[in-house]
């Protein structure tokens, strides 16, 4: 069996496995373009609670159902609380004050905001290990 695809110019003869590539990249796609929603209280209690968050590379919090946050930061560990308020996600590490973000999500990236600050916290959420 073959289908044709127009990709942008004259049609090309694909094979079913080729065109259902095509296909999940052009979703893919249309997924990373959605655009970012910010969380409420509920919602971010839901999908924190017993997760990571991390890039995969560079840094990784654990939230625990308990309240306690376990952060590895360029193989530095750290431990502390977090905690939801008025809508924001709110940390609190040993020896430092309080830090509350805003919590946006568009498909699985997650990105910590904090108002009146240029920069975002990028990342993904990920379940955690049963051993964990």
């Amino acid at each position: 069996m073959t289908i044709r695809i127009a990709l942008g110019g004259p049609w090309v003869l694909l094979c079913p496995a080729a065109a259902i590539l095509v296909i999940m990249a052009s979703a893919t796609k249309a997924c990373a373009d959605a655009p970012f929603r910010r969380l409420g209280s509920a919602e971010i209690a839901a999908r924190f609670a017993g997760m990571s968050f991390t890039d995969e590379v560079h840094f990784t919090r654990t939230f625990t159902r308990d309240g306690t946050l376990a952060t590895v930061s360029m193989g530095t560990r750290r431990t502390g609380r977090w905690r939801v308020v008025d809508d924001e996600l709110c940390l609190t590490r040993a020896s430092e004050e309080e830090r509350c973000h805003q919590v946006w999500t568009s498909g699985r990236n997650v990105q910590l905001r904090r108002p009146g600050i240029a920069v975002t916290e990028d990342g993904i959420l990920k379940k955690l290990a049963a051993h964990d």
